[in-house]
């Protein structure tokens, strides 16, 4: 697992984001919708890695009021462009105290469905850590949840899990508890995934070509050291 809550079957996951927006002071400048689509792209990722699809959302919005139809506007098109149906929103916006820099929290609530093992899979690497105004400017180099979705309904991909801040080697250490060798031509190990740019992916061996060629590039095989 990764940052999730279980509580009796139920998987809450968050992500935040902070002085990203359109406000004077903010330290990278993003449309609203496009703000609070990344940030409910981590909570969503996280939801999947848990074996969860999420029922809820709650929207923290310390923006200010006329920020909450945007960035309601930029969950609805996550949802839209993975292709799953647009669960309820809600929340909450600070409208007392006027806030100098952008803030929000996406945080969803989902049923877990399972549990899912690491053992005997495959692993490859979808899309390349990005994080700023890199994320805005590399389209092509994000890992589409479209077809994450898609495969994941053919039952193709075992495990998902997300690249964090501390990059695609610490998720590996973290998640398997394993060291993860240098890819001569892959994305770098070391690099903040930012809003979870990248991905790994546990595949089924016999399933490891069918997923690759389906998610064409950029998609890297992942090699371990022996233990």
């Amino acid at each position: 697992m990764r940052h999730e809550i279980i509580l009796n079957g139920m998987v809450i996951t968050t992500d935040n984001s902070a002085a990203i927006g359109q406000k004077r002071l903010d330290a990278v400048k993003a449309p609203d919708p496009i703000t609070a689509k990344f940030a409910a792209r981590v909570a969503l990722l996280e939801q999947w890695a848990a074996g969860s699809e999420p029922q809820a959302v709650l929207l923290h919005n310390f923006s200010g009021a006329e920020h909450w139809e945007p960035y309601v506007a930029g969950i609805e098109e996550l949802f839209y462009e993975a292709g799953l149906p647009k669960p309820s929103i809600s929340g909450s916006s600070e409208t007392n105290m006027q806030t100098l820099q952008s803030a929000l929290a996406v945080t969803m609530i989902g049923r877990q469905e399972g549990e899912r093992e690491e053992s005997n899979l495959e692993w490859v690497v979808y899309g390349e850590p990005l994080t700023g105004k890199d994320v805005m400017e590399n389209p092509a180099k994000i890992a589409d949840l479209k077809k994450l979705n898609d495969l994941m309904k053919r039952k193709l991909i075992h495990r998902i899990w997300p690249v964090g801040s501390k990059g695609i080697a610490a998720e590996v250490d973290l998640m398997l508890n394993r060291t993860i060798k240098v890819l001569e031509k892959g994305p770098d190990l070391l690099a903040s995934g930012g809003p979870a740019t990248s991905v790994l992916l546990g595949i089924m061996p016999q399933n490891t070509k069918t997923v690759m060629d389906f998610l064409e590039s950029p998609v890297y095989p992942v090699y371990f050291d022996k233990i």
